[in-house]
């Protein structure tokens, strides 16, 4: 609890400015993160005798001091605040653990463009659609792409090889632009035909279909008129299976905010030129406590930030704070119009996203139920505490060590709590100082470097240690552990079975209990292959970025107009490739043959 003297000085001190502030706790944990128009005001309200919710009570109570940064506008602290959220986990933010952009359809820039799956930063050459909720979203809308308008889907290298027509040719999937089988012109017109479509524009573009028919077939060329025709039935059936759509250029997102069983889904559908995309559900973290609107206002600031506004956002629930929508059309210079009150058709959509949600709730749940059954058996084979507040506590990390050939040397340490692995808490050490390919050695510093300073603080060390080797690797963990005074009942080691297979392993032990052969019907057993096989993928792709730097094989290389020449020019100015990575777009400019253009493509690309 902060001193009522300080505070009384600090909270006098604030200046009536928007900005960020964060209520941080003894151990330098950040407990809360928040915006404000005006500070003064916010941060004082967090400190009346009375406040309304138990929730920030409790965490007052935890409160030491809160630092504030003061911004440009409430628009660039709303930025700020969750750029925060994201990289701290404050425990009583709402959180929102998947972190992956959302995919887009891609139109390269290609004098016959490719129509591809794209995730990723859109500052690129090409056209792009979306985003979609989801991957399997985008591939349906190739799939009737290539089936309506024939486009081509192969790499550019793949293109630019071929001497005769591929399979996707011969089931009228392509019109084999790679051998020439259309023109640059006609291929052009079928891609603008796609766009169209795919701006709800589907009637014009089957009239323009028609018309073209109508013109074959006058001039007595029925091969090409039939083809127009067929195109047009596929467009016809596509427009059909599209049963429930809204106006042709409507973009709009419906957002449902759902609470079920303790847990809590956020159900995202999106609507593109009137056609629906399919929906996505995100389960976010630590709401107890927060009503639905909470919940629905954190998600929309999250999402809105980085992705585009739609026409329109048909809610579940109101928005306690229109302040919000606001800001963010400001950033955007877009006008999105809130539905809470749906005509026919928006209610149509309101319930089906609804019904997902709950759908997606009932499978969230069920999975939960499995993964805290794994949990408390391995918890019950361990003898640690099975009460369910403990058990969603439960703090394991695994160590495993990759190299290849003694090259490129790195560990791991992945972890796992509140039923499932936190991605966000990995760690990698880059092994170095030890003979190439010593194992032992390279445990042995992994660990030293991850508890040094456990000894000194016990919030560092987790609960379960698992190590993925034999007894050569477990015996440098017991080292380890006696030289910093830790418990050594908390080494686990994961011995492999035969060829590596699942159920084979063996739990071997450093405090004098037996080895474990718990077999394939093991839950806990089950538990620990899935933290094992995680420490183990995450190891070997941590190893092969670091071979390929070794090797000196750059993402430079993958950037058009990069050859060698200015590669070694870029990493020659900025000493290297992390210089590259954080030059400016004026600093890559500077450099002799990056013109502006390239300079932003670099800029765009490294990030």
């Amino acid at each position: 609890m902060q001193d009522p003297s300080k505070l009384k000085s600090f909270l006098n001190d604030l200046p009536h400015l928007p900005g960020v502030y964060r209520h941080i706790a003894e151990n330098d944990e950040v407990l809360y993160v928040g915006k404000a128009r005006d500070l003064k005001k916010r941060v004082s309200s967090y400190f009346q005798k009375n406040l309304a919710s138990p929730r920030i009570a409790h965490m007052i109570a935890r409160v030491v001091r809160t630092e504030v940064t003061v911004t440009r506008s409430e628009a660039e602290a709303l930025i700020l605040e969750n750029n925060l959220i994201k990289r701290l986990h404050p425990k009583y933010n709402i959180l929102f653990r998947d972190d992956k952009s959302y995919p887009y359809l891609m139109f390269s820039g290609h004098a016959y463009p490719r129509l591809a799956y794209y995730r990723g930063s859109t500052n690129k050459a090409g056209r792009f659609f979306g985003p979609f909720p989801n991957s399997y979203a985008v591939r349906d809308s190739i799939q009737i792409l290539q089936k309506v308008f024939r486009l081509r889907t192969c790499e550019d290298s793949v293109f630019s090889n071929r001497s005769r027509p591929c399979l996707l040719h011969q089931i009228n999937r392509c019109t084999a632009p790679c051998v020439e089988k259309i023109s640059v012109e006609d291929y052009q017109q079928d891609v603008q035909n796609a766009l169209r479509f795919l701006d709800g524009q589907a009637t014009d573009v089957i009239k323009s279909i028609e018309h073209k028919m109508l013109q074959a077939s006058d001039a007595l060329e029925f091969e090409q008129a039939a083809l127009y025709r067929d195109q047009m039935q596929s467009l016809a059936t596509v427009m059909h299976s599209q049963s429930m759509e809204l106006n042709a250029q409507v973009d709009a997102d419906i957002i449902v905010v759902l609470f079920e069983g303790g847990k809590c889904c956020i159900n995202l559908a999106m609507v593109r030129g009137g056609r629906h995309l399919g929906d996505k559900a995100v389960f976010p973290t630590q709401v107890n406590g927060d009503s639905e609107e909470d919940v629905l206002s954190a998600f929309i600031a999250a999402h809105y930030l980085e992705n585009q506004l739609p026409s329109q956002l048909i809610l579940s629930h109101a928005l306690p704070d229109k302040t919000l929508l606001d800001l963010l059309i400001e950033q955007q210079s877009r006008k999105t119009k809130i539905v809470l009150r749906p005509n026919e058709t928006q209610k149509v959509w309101l319930e089906l996203a609804q019904q997902n949600a709950h759908l997606a709730l009932g499978r969230a749940l069920s999975e939960t139920s499995a993964k805290e059954a794994k949990t408390l058996a391995l918890a019950e084979l361990l003898g640690l505490p099975q009460d369910p507040d403990g058990l969603n506590h439960l703090w394991i990390e695994c160590f495993d060590i990759s190299h290849s050939a003694g090259e490129a040397t790195q560990a791991s340490c992945v972890v796992y709590q509140h039923h499932d692995m936190q991605s966000s808490r990995y760690r990698r050490f880059n092994i170095a100082g030890i003979t190439p390919g010593d194992d032992y050695a390279a445990m042995k510093q992994a660990l030293q470097r991850r508890y040094a300073k456990a000894s000194e603080d016990a919030s560092e060390m987790p609960d379960i240690v698992l190590i993925d080797g034999g007894k050569g690797q477990i015996e440098m963990a017991r080292q380890v552990f006696e030289e910093y005074g830790l418990d050594t009942s908390k080494i686990v080691g994961v011995a492999k079975g035969e060829g590596r297979k699942v159920g084979l392993e063996t739990l071997i032990f450093t405090d004098g209990r037996p080895s474990l052969a718990l077999g394939v019907g093991s839950a806990a057993l089950m538990l620990v292959a899935q933290i094992r096989d995680e420490a183990h993928r995450f190891a070997v792709t941590g190893m092969r970025a670091k071979r390929a730097k070794q090797r000196n094989v750059s993402r430079l290389e993958e950037i058009e107009g990069i050859g060698a020449k200015r590669r070694q020019k870029l990493l020659a100015r900025f000493g290297g490739f992390t210089g590259v990575v954080n030059a400016s777009i004026e600093d890559l400019q500077s450099v002799e043959g990056i013109s502006q253009q390239l300079a932003e493509k670099i800029y765009e690309s490294l990030r």
